[in-house]
């Protein structure tokens, strides 16, 4: 008895069949995980937006801080040209670094660097008061008060 093997005749297409189904680019049973193709314009002007938004944070932060270093070195200028003026004017004591101290300008354009404050001359001030100043560790001067309101 022979027997005969009959051959297997698949019923699906072979046109219809993948031999590697995993790398279809859509779900190739009823079960499986739906494929959406990435729209990637939109992903790519999602990411331009998320990056154009932090990078101004950040510039923002940048600028504050540059606004704040500018400030600081106008108080230092400040503080140059007024520690100049008291330098070049005439002190009668030596100065301790922390005191305060009263700059006046005199009838003849010169300043002057006094320990009396504006209020202690009584009705004879006999100076002009242009600004209340403090010697600082660097030995230059601080402007507490201008008579300027600067």
């Amino acid at each position: 008895m022979e027997s005969k093997k009959k051959e297997f005749i698949n019923p699906i297409d072979k046109d219809k069949i993948a031999e590697n189904p995993a790398f279809l680019p859509y779900a190739h049973s009823v079960g499986g995980v739906q494929i959406k193709p990435i729209d990637k314009g939109r992903v790519k002007g999602l990411s331009l937006d998320a990056m154009y938004e932090q990078t101004n944070v950040q510039l923002d932060q940048i600028r504050e801080q540059v606004m704040l270093l500018a400030e600081q070195a106008e108080k230092v200028h400040k503080r140059v040209e007024i520690s100049e003026k008291i330098y070049q004017s005439n002190i009668g004591f030596i100065p301790v670094i922390g005191h305060t101290y009263y700059l006046y300008l005199k009838k003849d354009k010169s300043y002057i660097v006094s320990m009396v404050a504006p209020n202690e001359w009584g009705r004879s001030n006999p100076y002009q008061f242009i600004s209340t100043i403090k010697l600082l560790s660097d030995h230059t001067w601080d402007i507490l008060e201008d008579a300027f309101g600067v």
